[in-house]
Protein backbone atom coordinates (compact mmCIF):
# COMPACT_ATOMS: atom_id res chain seq x y z
CA UNK A 1 0.00 0.00 0.00
CA UNK A 2 2.78 2.11 0.85
CA UNK A 3 4.45 1.70 -2.54
CA UNK A 4 1.00 1.97 -4.17
CA UNK A 5 0.23 5.26 -2.27
CA UNK A 6 4.14 6.94 -3.14
CA UNK A 7 3.17 5.84 -7.25
CA UNK A 8 0.12 7.88 -6.87
CA UNK A 9 1.86 11.10 -5.67
CA UNK A 10 4.64 11.28 -7.40
CA UNK A 11 2.60 9.95 -10.25
CA UNK A 12 0.03 13.01 -9.97
CA UNK A 13 2.28 15.44 -9.37
CA UNK A 14 4.27 14.99 -13.31
CA UNK A 15 1.17 14.77 -14.82
CA UNK A 16 0.19 17.97 -12.82
CA UNK A 17 3.68 19.54 -13.32
CA UNK A 18 3.21 18.84 -17.12
CA UNK A 19 5.94 19.98 -19.92
CA UNK A 20 9.89 19.54 -19.35
CA UNK A 21 8.48 17.50 -15.99
CA UNK A 22 6.30 14.95 -17.52
CA UNK A 23 8.54 14.72 -20.10
CA UNK A 24 11.43 13.50 -17.99
CA UNK A 25 9.13 11.12 -15.76
CA UNK A 26 7.74 9.38 -19.14
CA UNK A 27 11.59 9.19 -20.45
CA UNK A 28 13.02 7.76 -17.62
CA UNK A 29 10.06 5.20 -16.40
CA UNK A 30 9.95 3.90 -20.42
CA UNK A 31 13.90 3.54 -20.14
CA UNK A 32 13.26 1.29 -17.01
CA UNK A 33 10.88 -0.79 -18.41
CA UNK A 34 13.01 -1.30 -21.82
CA UNK A 35 15.48 -2.20 -19.04
CA UNK A 36 13.25 -4.32 -17.28
CA UNK A 37 12.47 -6.09 -20.63
CA UNK A 38 16.03 -6.66 -21.75
CA UNK A 39 16.59 -8.33 -18.14
CA UNK A 40 13.72 -10.74 -18.73
CA UNK A 41 15.02 -11.88 -22.20
CA UNK A 42 18.61 -12.24 -21.12
CA UNK A 43 19.78 -9.83 -22.77
CA UNK A 44 24.15 -9.83 -22.68
CA UNK A 45 25.27 -8.31 -19.67
CA UNK A 46 25.57 -4.23 -20.51
CA UNK A 47 22.99 -4.56 -23.35
CA UNK A 48 19.88 -3.80 -20.66
CA UNK A 49 21.53 -1.03 -19.28
CA UNK A 50 22.75 0.67 -22.27
CA UNK A 51 19.24 0.06 -23.94
CA UNK A 52 17.38 1.65 -21.31
CA UNK A 53 19.31 4.95 -21.28
CA UNK A 54 19.07 5.01 -25.09
CA UNK A 55 15.35 3.90 -24.92
CA UNK A 56 15.07 7.07 -22.38
CA UNK A 57 17.12 9.68 -24.41
CA UNK A 58 15.21 9.02 -27.47
CA UNK A 59 11.91 9.69 -25.89
CA UNK A 60 13.08 12.42 -24.24
CA UNK A 61 14.50 13.82 -27.51
CA UNK A 62 11.71 12.87 -29.74
CA UNK A 63 9.21 14.40 -27.41
CA UNK A 64 10.78 18.29 -28.64
CA UNK A 65 10.92 17.22 -32.15
CA UNK A 66 7.90 17.30 -35.02
CA UNK A 67 6.15 13.75 -34.89
CA UNK A 68 7.79 13.28 -38.78
CA UNK A 69 11.13 13.46 -37.25
CA UNK A 70 10.62 11.84 -33.52
CA UNK A 71 8.94 8.72 -35.03
CA UNK A 72 12.11 7.61 -37.03
CA UNK A 73 14.58 8.47 -33.74
CA UNK A 74 12.36 6.10 -31.91
CA UNK A 75 12.00 2.71 -33.94
CA UNK A 76 15.75 3.67 -34.60
CA UNK A 77 16.41 2.99 -30.83
CA UNK A 78 14.71 -0.46 -31.25
CA UNK A 79 16.41 -1.33 -34.10
CA UNK A 80 19.77 -0.80 -32.20
CA UNK A 81 18.56 -3.42 -29.06
CA UNK A 82 17.22 -5.78 -31.74
CA UNK A 83 21.07 -6.17 -33.06
CA UNK A 84 22.57 -6.53 -29.67
CA UNK A 85 20.34 -9.77 -29.02
CA UNK A 86 20.86 -13.19 -29.37
CA UNK A 87 17.80 -14.62 -28.28
CA UNK A 88 14.01 -13.51 -27.72
CA UNK A 89 15.07 -10.21 -30.38
CA UNK A 90 11.39 -10.17 -32.00
CA UNK A 91 9.88 -9.92 -28.77
CA UNK A 92 12.43 -7.15 -28.02
CA UNK A 93 11.39 -5.06 -30.83
CA UNK A 94 7.75 -5.26 -30.56
CA UNK A 95 7.22 -4.57 -26.98
CA UNK A 96 10.35 -2.04 -26.95
CA UNK A 97 8.49 -0.43 -29.80
CA UNK A 98 5.06 -0.61 -27.81
CA UNK A 99 6.72 1.30 -25.11
CA UNK A 100 8.29 3.91 -27.08
CA UNK A 101 5.08 4.81 -28.72
CA UNK A 102 2.89 4.06 -25.53
CA UNK A 103 5.45 7.11 -23.83
CA UNK A 104 5.41 9.38 -27.04
CA UNK A 105 1.43 8.94 -26.81
CA UNK A 106 1.47 10.05 -23.33
CA UNK A 107 3.07 13.11 -24.26
CA UNK A 108 1.03 14.20 -26.79
CA UNK A 109 -2.20 13.54 -24.32
CA UNK A 110 -1.16 15.94 -21.68
CA UNK A 111 0.94 18.55 -24.25
CA UNK A 112 -2.37 18.44 -26.50
CA UNK A 113 -5.40 18.09 -24.34
CA UNK A 114 -4.02 19.14 -20.76
CA UNK A 115 -4.32 17.51 -17.30
CA UNK A 116 -8.01 16.92 -17.42
CA UNK A 117 -7.68 14.45 -20.12
CA UNK A 118 -4.43 12.90 -19.10
CA UNK A 119 -6.23 12.50 -16.01
CA UNK A 120 -8.90 10.93 -17.49
CA UNK A 121 -6.59 8.62 -19.03
CA UNK A 122 -5.04 7.56 -16.17
CA UNK A 123 -8.74 6.99 -14.20
CA UNK A 124 -10.38 4.44 -16.99
CA UNK A 125 -7.20 2.26 -16.96
CA UNK A 126 -7.29 2.03 -12.75
CA UNK A 127 -10.82 1.72 -12.95
CA UNK A 128 -10.33 -1.33 -15.55
CA UNK A 129 -7.87 -3.23 -13.15
CA UNK A 130 -9.67 -2.30 -10.26
CA UNK A 131 -13.18 -2.98 -10.95
CA UNK A 132 -12.32 -5.99 -12.71
CA UNK A 133 -9.78 -7.22 -10.16
CA UNK A 134 -12.54 -7.05 -7.36
CA UNK A 135 -15.39 -8.56 -9.70
CA UNK A 136 -13.39 -11.05 -10.73
CA UNK A 137 -12.61 -12.53 -7.21
CA UNK A 138 -16.21 -12.01 -6.24
CA UNK A 139 -17.80 -13.90 -9.21
CA UNK A 140 -15.56 -15.74 -10.66
CA UNK A 141 -16.47 -18.21 -13.74
CA UNK A 142 -15.17 -18.53 -16.67
CA UNK A 143 -11.39 -17.89 -17.00
CA UNK A 144 -10.15 -15.32 -19.84
CA UNK A 145 -6.88 -16.71 -21.22
CA UNK A 146 -5.83 -19.35 -18.62
CA UNK A 147 -2.46 -20.25 -20.02
CA UNK A 148 -1.17 -16.93 -19.92
CA UNK A 149 -3.31 -15.45 -17.50
CA UNK A 150 -4.83 -17.82 -14.92
CA UNK A 151 -6.35 -15.32 -12.94
CA UNK A 152 -8.13 -13.46 -15.37
CA UNK A 153 -11.85 -14.32 -15.91
CA UNK A 154 -14.58 -12.94 -17.94
CA UNK A 155 -16.48 -11.41 -15.31
CA UNK A 156 -13.46 -9.47 -14.39
CA UNK A 157 -12.82 -8.28 -18.40
CA UNK A 158 -16.57 -7.22 -18.52
CA UNK A 159 -16.93 -5.54 -15.27
CA UNK A 160 -13.30 -3.45 -16.21
CA UNK A 161 -15.19 -2.02 -19.34
CA UNK A 162 -18.24 -0.96 -16.93
CA UNK A 163 -15.86 0.67 -14.61
CA UNK A 164 -14.52 2.90 -17.82
CA UNK A 165 -17.63 3.41 -18.85
CA UNK A 166 -18.48 5.21 -15.39
CA UNK A 167 -15.30 7.05 -15.65
CA UNK A 168 -16.20 8.28 -19.37
CA UNK A 169 -19.81 9.11 -17.86
CA UNK A 170 -18.42 11.17 -14.60
CA UNK A 171 -16.41 13.45 -17.64
CA UNK A 172 -18.76 13.72 -19.75
CA UNK A 173 -20.93 14.79 -17.18
CA UNK A 174 -18.18 17.42 -15.33
CA UNK A 175 -16.44 18.60 -18.96
CA UNK A 176 -19.24 19.45 -21.51
CA UNK A 177 -17.82 15.87 -23.43
CA UNK A 178 -20.58 14.52 -25.93
CA UNK A 179 -21.43 10.79 -25.21
CA UNK A 180 -19.15 9.32 -27.31
CA UNK A 181 -16.42 9.52 -24.50
CA UNK A 182 -17.89 6.32 -22.66
CA UNK A 183 -17.73 4.47 -25.92
CA UNK A 184 -14.18 5.58 -26.19
CA UNK A 185 -13.29 5.41 -22.31
CA UNK A 186 -14.53 1.51 -22.83
CA UNK A 187 -12.32 1.05 -26.06
CA UNK A 188 -9.37 2.67 -24.27
CA UNK A 189 -10.28 -0.20 -21.54
CA UNK A 190 -9.69 -2.68 -24.06
CA UNK A 191 -6.47 -1.54 -25.05
CA UNK A 192 -5.28 -1.04 -21.81
CA UNK A 193 -6.31 -4.79 -21.40
CA UNK A 194 -4.62 -6.06 -24.61
CA UNK A 195 -1.25 -4.21 -22.89
CA UNK A 196 -2.18 -6.16 -19.93
CA UNK A 197 -2.02 -9.58 -21.89
CA UNK A 198 0.54 -9.08 -24.07
CA UNK A 199 3.04 -8.11 -21.02
CA UNK A 200 1.74 -11.61 -18.92
CA UNK A 201 2.51 -13.60 -22.06
CA UNK A 202 5.60 -11.99 -22.56
CA UNK A 203 6.47 -13.03 -18.60
CA UNK A 204 5.23 -16.54 -19.62
CA UNK A 205 7.06 -17.19 -22.60
CA UNK A 206 10.47 -16.29 -20.86
CA UNK A 207 9.49 -17.39 -17.16
CA UNK A 208 9.58 -14.82 -15.20
CA UNK A 209 6.74 -13.64 -12.32
CA UNK A 210 7.32 -9.90 -12.23
CA UNK A 211 9.44 -7.82 -14.57
CA UNK A 212 11.61 -7.21 -11.79
CA UNK A 213 11.91 -6.18 -8.11
CA UNK A 214 11.47 -2.39 -7.72
CA UNK A 215 8.41 -1.49 -6.11
CA UNK A 216 7.87 -3.72 -3.33
CA UNK A 217 4.82 -5.56 -3.25
CA UNK A 218 4.47 -4.23 -6.72
CA UNK A 219 7.14 -6.10 -9.33
CA UNK A 220 8.00 -4.08 -11.83
CA UNK A 221 7.22 -0.96 -13.77
CA UNK A 222 6.08 -3.07 -16.92
CA UNK A 223 4.07 -5.13 -14.39
CA UNK A 224 2.52 -1.46 -12.88
CA UNK A 225 2.33 0.36 -16.44
CA UNK A 226 1.51 -2.73 -18.64
CA UNK A 227 -1.97 -1.09 -19.26
CA UNK A 228 -1.16 2.09 -19.74
CA UNK A 229 0.72 1.16 -22.26
CA UNK A 230 -1.98 -0.56 -24.16
CA UNK A 231 -4.00 2.76 -24.00
CA UNK A 232 -1.59 5.35 -24.72
CA UNK A 233 -0.75 3.30 -27.83
CA UNK A 234 -4.74 3.47 -28.66
CA UNK A 235 -4.62 7.02 -28.01
CA UNK A 236 -1.83 7.86 -29.97
CA UNK A 237 -3.27 5.79 -32.89
CA UNK A 238 -6.87 7.73 -32.84
CA UNK A 239 -5.60 10.87 -32.61
CA UNK A 240 -6.27 12.76 -29.63
CA UNK A 241 -6.07 16.05 -31.14
CA UNK A 242 -9.11 14.24 -33.27
CA UNK A 243 -11.13 13.54 -29.78
CA UNK A 244 -10.58 17.13 -28.68
CA UNK A 245 -11.87 18.56 -31.44
CA UNK A 246 -14.49 16.71 -32.32
CA UNK A 247 -15.87 13.79 -29.91
CA UNK A 248 -15.30 15.47 -26.77
CA UNK A 249 -17.69 18.75 -27.26
CA UNK A 250 -21.54 18.90 -27.70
Amino acid sequence: MGSGAAMVVLGLAGVWAGGHVFHVMVAAICGIMVWELAVMIKAPDRVPLQMGLLTGAALLLASYLPAGFALPILLASALVGFGQLIRFRTIYMVFTVMVLLAGFGMMAVRDTLGFNWMLWMVLVVVATDVVGYFAGRMIGGPKFWPRVSPKKTWAGTGFGWVGAGLVGALFMANTGAGPQLIGISVAVSMASQMGDIAESAIKRRVGVKDSSNLIPGHGGLLDRFDGMLGAAIFLLIIGGPLIGSTVMLR
